[in-house]
């Protein structure tokens, strides 16, 4: 596959995760965390902000391509 199809179906995958992970993570924390203290709810934003960065790592991994000898 080259190089620039790669980058752009990675560009769009990596903008639906944007997307589909904000959605899921806030419908997550309405539904759970209406009573939580602030603490709880500062500790469920931080780490959900940083989730998506794994699945985000693949998919920029996979845009590179394989490695060049």
């Amino acid at each position: 596959m080259p190089v620039r199809l790669r980058k752009f179906i990675g560009t769009i995958l990596i903008v639906v995760l944007v997307f589909a992970y904000a959605l899921l993570a806030n419908t997550i924390a309405v539904a759970t965390l209406g009573n939580a203290p602030w603490w709880g709810q500062l500790l469920y934003f931080f780490l959900t902000g940083l989730l998506w960065v794994l699945p985000a790592m693949v998919i920029i991994k996979w845009m590179a391509g394989p490695k060049q000898q």
